[in-house]
């Protein structure tokens, strides 16, 4: 078998050098949201912490305002937005009421709660 010399075939790596260049963007965001989605850790409170999450649900309870409340549950964070109506601390739960209707939350998933102005 004979072999043109000015045929010869280049063995170069095709797109494959160039995807570094032209996919750095997507690769760096897809990286950040793959970060954002591994679960947190449950963040530790101290009883000077948990006093203040107390203080500050009593304070807005009594003057009937808005609060964000975050929780943690299974490695998430959520926020949860609206007035507190009740805690009931035999049952432990706490009954906030949002835009939408009524809702419950257990208070032990409680990490922060800010009264919002």
């Amino acid at each position: 078998m004979k072999i043109n010399q000015q045929l010869r075939v280049i063995k170069d790596r095709g797109t494959i050098k160039w995807q570094g260049m032209l996919l750095n963007e997507p690769v760096k965001t897809r990286r950040e949201e793959v970060e954002e989605d591994k679960p947190m850790p449950q963040p530790k409170l101290d009883a000077y912490d948990l006093q203040l999450i107390q203080e500050e649900l009593e304070s807005a309870l009594k003057r009937r305002c808005n609060v964000i409340i975050h929780t943690w549950k299974e490695g998430k964070v959520t926020r949860h937005y609206g007035t507190i109506l009740s805690i009931d601390r035999d049952a432990c739960i706490l009954t906030y009421a949002d835009p939408f209707k009524d809702r419950t939350l257990n208070p032990d998933e409680i990490v922060s709660v800010n009264i919002v102005e």
